[in-house]
């Protein structure tokens, strides 16, 4: 008798966890639908700051912007340093960009995330503060604890400059999708055995490969921070799947059909 209702009482919980995820998922859902297009005024920030937005189709436009305008009214904002107040436009132009990682795929609307800080520029200090000991100038940071950290003087270079392979905005939120599943290791959350073995072959032949034309000198599409470690080669190649499409095709075909599979996107049609 005591084992039947242990039985019931591990049924019970399994079937409330169900519901619960299965009601989040609802409300996502809900919270998309209801949520429309992006006001004429914030189309105007974006193509003034987010030049990728320009080449977007109606339909790809029609799907990001809602998941813009949840992100904004879900996540909360903190001006840093010397700046006055997070604004409206800065708002849009981060979370566009942030969107575009989500657009193409089955998505938790960045789950862990919580805040988004903003410094007019560049940062020092561990975590975005202020700190004696550590001096090193930092452009963005991704916690794990659900916080981004951003340089609102980067994010406006790195939209505005479509082609650079940069965009501290993709990158440090391709670093929350990497923590979605606790550990930011360059391997995402994926479907199922089948996917995650074959990113992983993918990855980490291209992530040698990378190395290596790093050790011999040679020029690489990708911005040489990703050699620091599959957290961040995975970050680089998603800011240079967005922006250098076709030459990652050419120089690492199977991380970029990983990468399309990934983002449910095939940046070349832009």
């Amino acid at each position: 008798m005591d084992k039947f209702l242990w039985l019931v009482w591990v049924a019970g919980i399994i079937a409330i966890a169900i519901w619960a995820f299965g009601g989040r998922k609802r409300k996502r859902a809900r919270a998309l639908m209801e949520a429309g297009p992006l006001s004429e005024e914030d189309r105007g920030f974006l193509e003034d700051h987010f030049n990728l937005y320009r080449d977007f189709s109606d339909e790809l436009r029609k799907r990001l912007e809602p998941i813009v305008q949840v992100l904004i009214a879900e996540k909360n904002f903190e001006a840093c340093g010397d700046l006055e107040e997070v604004t409206r436009e800065m708002k849009v132009v981060i979370m566009a960009q942030a969107a575009l990682l989500l657009v193409g795929r089955e998505h938790r609307l960045f789950s862990k995330l919580r805040t988004i800080l903003l410094y007019p520029d560049a940062f020092t200090g561990g975590r975005g503060k202020t700190d004696d000991s550590d001096e090193t100038v930092r452009l963005g940071e991704s916690w794990e604890s659900g916080s981004v950290i951003l340089s609102w003087r980067s994010v406006q270079r790195g939209g505005e400059d479509e082609k650079d392979g940069r965009n501290v905005v993709i990158h440090e939120f391709a670093h929350q999708l990497d923590q979605e599943n606790r550990h930011a290791d360059g391997l995402p959350e994926l479907e199922n055995r089948q996917a995650i073995g074959n990113w992983a072959h993918a990855f980490s032949g291209a992530y040698e490969d990378f190395c290596k034309d790093l050790d011999a000198g040679r020029k690489t599409v990708m911005d040489p921070y990703g050699a620091t470690n599959p957290a961040e080669f995975f970050a680089v190649a998603t800011e240079t799947f967005f922006e250098k499409a076709k030459k990652l095709q050419k120089d690492y075909p199977n991380l970029y059909e990983q990468l399309v599979k990934f983002y449910g996107l095939d940046p070349r049609a832009w």
